[in-house]
């Protein structure tokens, strides 16, 4: 099962606290449907918890009968108004003329969260998000586009800044920020799948975080390898030609000590040096024994 599947099981599952806010929610599965018009009231989804509950909440809030069409095998439910007085009813209720405009009617917004609750109608019926361990996307997929500006309008008035595209001929209204998804999973009631994407959006900083430091230790260890390794080739060049004795007494035993252990640092050099010097010390000390193997 989806992510989206398990966040519209969810959805689905919460109780309804006020009337209004559970004829919001039917409103929002409505509007946002496959037909909402005196012509035809429908929905069509892969989710047979999402078509028990539109027929569910049409039905009680509107005071009639739906009918949900069951495929035989696991595809597209149906759920419809067969009769055309059942399909002005419905659209009547929610204050909309026989020619219908697709635009939301505030109105049905009755109290402070009813709004939460006709976006959780939307996102049932036309929402998808992507699981948070491939990508961080949530979008709603509208046919008409006042509808979707509307939508937009109403996320903007509570904090969500979403953006929009045109694809195949819908209108996307999309999050991408992870802090937008979860602050849009909390306000439709999706608290278990915000806390979730939280926990892995925290697991991917830890793991990232984590491949960052490894890199840069990566890098360094680089870096000391090919430093020490022109040091060596320096210091056995001197050695080759003038030889290490002809060298002032501090660069000797520098010297001596690089060949000795290839694999230190400048600050492990610098700790055996009598007396121990800074990892600066030694790397000026360096530059000198570079210039005079240079010179030769």
């Amino acid at each position: 099962m989806s992510f989206s599947s398990d966040i519209k099981r969810e959805l689905t599952a919460l109780p309804m606290e006020n009337a209004c806010c559970e004829a919001a929610q039917a409103y929002g599965m409505l509007e946002f449907g496959r037909a909402f018009s005196v012509g035809g009231v429908s929905l069509q989804t892969e989710n047979p918890a999402v078509a028990a509950c539109y027929e569910q909440l049409v039905n009680r809030v509107c005071d009639v009968k739906l009918k949900t069409t069951v495929p035989d095998k696991p595809g597209m439910y149906t759920v419809a108004a067969e009769e055309a007085n059942t399909c002005r009813r419905i659209v009547s209720r929610f204050g909309h003329s026989n020619e219908v405009a697709i635009r939301l009617n505030r109105a049905n917004l009755d109290c402070e969260t009813c709004a939460a609750a006709y976006v959780r109608g939307a996102f049932l019926v036309c929402g998808a998000i992507t699981n948070p361990q491939v990508d961080y996307h949530l979008e709603f997929s509208v046919p008409y586009y006042n509808l979707s500006h509307d939508l937009m309008t109403l996320l903007g008035e509570m904090g969500l800044l979403a953006k929009s595209v045109r694809r195949k001929g819908n209108y996307i209204v999309y999050f991408k920020e992870s802090e937008q998804i979860e602050d849009c999973l909390t306000l439709m009631g999706a608290v278990g799948a915000s806390l979730e994407l939280m926990n892995v959006k925290m697991i991917k900083d830890i793991r990232n975080n984590a491949n960052r430091v490894a890199n840069c230790e990566s890098a360094n260890i680089d870096k000391t390898v090919a430093a020490a390794l022109v040091q060596a080739e320096a210091v056995r060049r001197i050695e080759s030609t003038i030889g290490i004795d002809a060298l002032p007494e501090d660069l000797r035993a520098l010297c001596q000590l690089r060949l000795d252990n290839p694999d230190y640092s400048l600050r492990e050099l610098g700790a055996r040096l009598e007396p121990p010097i800074s990892r600066s010390g030694v790397n000026h000390r360096f530059q000198r024994i570079l210039e005079i193997a240079e010179n030769l």
